[in-house]
């Protein structure tokens, strides 16, 4: 495979700044540049066509359209895209200079149907994404089920994933709901015998515009959507789907314990946040090590609520299908 098959699918929504830098460090990579880059304008009302006009230099198709979601976004990019193979961006990622060259290599040499590369945090983010990308990134915060050295088994997040063109037709590609759409899109393809694979050195720069308050919204979301996953997909329930509401539980357990003169628990918590301050020192610095103990627990505490949440709805629902359920978590698709 060489990088002409290839086609980007980035959708926007509103962010024609992100566009920019995106494609500034595609401008950047090393190798040929004949792939195709497709930005797909979800109904966005600050648009980033005068964007893609400067970037002449570049071989950037752009679309516009009604707001129906990142999923059926994506899904319409791939339709209009030339290449035989797809790649799947987020608007707010930068990518490394060896990323069309290990992509390529990758493809040649331990072909995937669908691949997940990983993300990271670029020296030029703030304490505080650095912060969040370790919570979201470290083996100790996610046993690396986004992606990394040791994930195994685990369903590509569509901030950096690969899929065939026969792969996509094949499957429909995404459903309506987000966020979860992409490990939805994974599981189908698993089910259909795919051939799917972490690419650890395929690597984007996620550079995640949020507060705490927005940090610990997504990440609601993200344990509402495993609710619903588990439901639609019901052979891919996990134990480990569990493990933030066991650290939550613990951790309430382990403050209370303090007043009926037990510190064992709380021990082993201070133990587990000193691996995360010097993991996160070694890899960021001091500050954002911090930072990453804070983001953490915010993590763990938001998801658990999400999961449970999402769980007695689905429990409680009588028979009305999830759409209903959860209005929030699908987009209407025309």
């Amino acid at each position: 495979m060489v990088s002409k098959d290839i086609s980007f699918v980035i959708p926007v929504f509103n962010r024609p700044n992100e566009i920019d830098e995106l494609l500034k460090s595609f401008a950047k990579l090393n190798g040929e540049k004949d792939f195709e880059i497709v930005i797909v304008e979800d109904g966005s009302t600050n648009k980033c066509d005068q964007v893609v006009k400067n970037h002449k230099d570049l071989n950037v198709s752009y679309y516009f359209k009604e707001n129906s979601g990142p999923g059926d976004s994506r899904n319409f990019g791939m339709k209009r895209a030339k290449g035989s193979y797809y790649i799947i961006l987020d608007s707010d990622c930068i990518l490394r200079e060896d990323y069309i060259e290990n992509v390529i290599y990758k493809l040649n040499n331990n072909y995937a149907d669908c691949f997940g590369g990983v993300d990271d945090a670029h020296d030029s983010f703030s304490n505080f994404q650095k912060a969040v990308s370790f919570s979201m990134t470290s083996f100790i915060t996610t046993g690396h089920l986004r992606g990394g050295k040791w994930s195994k088994d685990f369903q590509p997040r569509s901030f950096n994933m690969g899929i065939s063109k026969s792969a996509f037709y094949d499957s429909g590609g995404f459903i309506n709901i987000h966020p979860g759409e992409d490990p939805d899109l994974s599981l189908r393809l698993y089910k259909k015998g795919y051939v799917i694979k972490n690419y650890e050195d395929v690597v984007v720069f996620h550079n995640r515009r949020i507060s705490l308050k927005s940090f610990f919204t997504q990440v609601y979301k993200f344990g509402v959507a495993r609710s619903i996953l588990n439901t639609i997909h019901k052979d891919s329930k996990k134990i480990i789907y569990w493990f933030p509401f066991f650290f939550t539980l613990l951790f309430l357990i382990s403050i209370f314990s303090v007043f009926l003169y037990s510190n064992i628990l709380l021990f082993l918590f201070f133990v587990y946040f000193a691996l995360i301050l010097i993991s996160c020192t070694i890899k960021n610095n001091l500050i954002a090590a911090i930072l990453a103990i804070i983001t953490t627990l915010t993590q763990f505490f938001a998801y658990s609520l999400g999961f449970l949440k999402g769980n007695a709805k689905i429990l409680l629902r009588r028979g009305d299908d999830l759409e209903s359920v959860f209005p929030k978590m699908f987009f209407k698709v025309n």
